[in-house]
C-alpha cells in the first residue's frame, strides 16, 4: 500500500515535494492545499486536487502524511502545530535557534493528538545535523564546524520578502575563505559567527519604499543578519530573475579532533554538499522523513520527532535485508 501525501503549499518546496514523489514509488501525492485561489494552482501530477487549505480538516483520514511547505519565519510557527493536531506532518523549520521553541510546541499538539511530527527537515538542520551527532560521537575531544554556501538560503531570502516594502529579494551565504583553510587545516581557530560568514542580499523594492529602512531592517534582523557582516545590493526585478534566478547551495560539515595517550594523532572528518538545487535537495529530505514518520505512527509513536531520532534504515523505501546486503 502507498504512503499517502498531502502538501501544504505550492511554492518551491511544494513544487519539489511533488517532483520528489515521483521516484519515490512507495509514496503517492493525494492532495495540494494551497491559500490561493485553487483554481488558479496548476500543479503537475495529473488527477491530483488542488483544494483552499481551509478545507484540509475534511481530509483528516485521507491522509497519512502531510509535509508543510511553509517558510520558518511567520508560517511553520503556527502551521506546523496547527495541523500536528490533524495528521502526522513533516516541516523544514530552519531556524536553529528557535527550534526548541518550536519542538515543545509541535510537541504539545502532535502528542496530544497522537500524531507524529518530524520538524527541521532539510540539509541543515538535517543531513548535516546528522553528521554533526555522528561525528562528535566518533571524535568527543575535538571542534565543530560548519560552512554554508556560497549559495541561496530560502530561509533568509523569504525573511527579506516578508519586510514591507520590498517585493522580491535573494540572499546569498559565503563561507570566509581563510576561515575555511584554517579549520581544514587542523588549526582548529577559534571562530565568530561573523568570522565564519558574509551574507550578500539583491532586493527588489516596492515603488515608493525606504531602501535605508529596508537595508537597516535586514541587518539588524535577530537570528538571520545582526551577527554577520551584511551586504545589501538594490537591483530591478529585471535583473533580479536575469542574474539570480538559481537555488544552488551546499556547504561542509568539519570536525577536527585527537586521539591517543596524549592526544598525538589528529583526525579530520569532513561531510559536503553541493547542490543545484536547494529547494529539490530539501524536498528529498523531506519525503524520505514522511516516510519514517508513517513508520514510526504505525508503530505507535506520536509526538515532534527530528531526523536525529529517526533510524536511518526508517528513511529508506528499501527492506532491511537490501540494506544490509547492498548499502552496509
Amino acid at each position: 500500500m502507498s504512503i499517502r501525501l498531502g502538501i501544504i503549499g505550492y511554492g518551491n518546496l511544494g513544487k519539489g515535494v511533488e517532483i520528489a514523489v515521483r521516484d519515490n514509488p512507495d509514496l503517492e501525492l493525494k492532495a495540494v492545499f494551497t491559500r490561493r485561489d485553487p483554481a488558479r494552482v496548476s500543479i503537475l501530477t495529473t488527477g491530483v486536487p488542488v483544494v483552499h487549505v481551509d478545507e484540509v480538516e475534511q481530509w483528516k483520514d485521507k491522509l497519512d502524511v502531510v509535509i508543510i511547505c511553509g517558510g520558518s519565519a511567520t508560517d511553520l510557527p503556527v502551521q506546523t502545530p496547527k495541523y500536528a493536531a490533524m495528521f502526522n506532518v513533516i516541516d523544514s523549520f530552519d531556524t536553529h535557534a528557535r527550534i526548541p521553541e518550536h519542538f515543545a510546541n509541535v510537541d504539545a499538539a502532535a502528542s496530544e493528538s497522537g500524531h507524529v511530527a518530524v520538524i527541521s527537515c532539510g540539509w541543515d538542520p538535517g543531513m548535516f545535523s546528522l553528521n554533526r551527532v555522528y561525528a562528535n560521537a566518533i571524535l568527543p575531544d575535538g571542534k565543530d564546524y560548519t560552512f554554508w554556501g556560497k549559495g541561496v538560503s530560502q530561509g533568509h531570502s523569504d525573511a527579506i520578502r516578508r519586510i514591507a516594502g520590498v517585493k522580491n529579494a535573494k540572499q546569498y551565504t559565503i563561507p570566509v575563505p581563510e576561515a575555511l583553510e584554517a579549520v581544514r587545516s587542523g588549526a582548529n581557530p577559534e571562530l565568530t559567527t561573523r568570522q565564519k560568514h558574509t551574507r550578500e542580499c539583491f532586493v527588489v523594492l516596492e515603488e515608493g519604499a525606504d531602501a535605508a529602512r529596508v537595508e537597516q531592517e535586514i541587518k539588524t534582523m535577530p537570528n538571520y543578519f545582526s551577527d554577520y557582516d551584511t551586504t545589501v545590493h538594490f537591483i530591478s526585478e529585471e535583473e533580479l530573475l536575469t542574474n539570480h534566478s538559481g537555488m544552488a547551495h551546499g556547504g561542509f560539515v568539519i570536525r577536527s579532533g585527537a586521539t591517543g595517550v596524549n592526544k598525538e594523532h589528529k583526525h579530520i572528518i569532513e561531510y559536503s554538499l553541493k547542490l543545484d538545487s536547494n529547494p529539490e535537495f530539501t524536498t528529498n529530505v523531506l519525503v524520505a522523513c514522511a516516510r519514517a514518520a508513517y513508520r514510526m505512527h504505525a508503530e505507535g509513536q506520536k509526538g515532534c520527532k527530528t531526523i536525529l531520532d529517526i533510524p536511518p534504515a526508517y528513511l529508506s523505501a528499501q527492506s532491511g535485508e537490501e540494506l544490509r546486503a547492498h548499502l552496509l
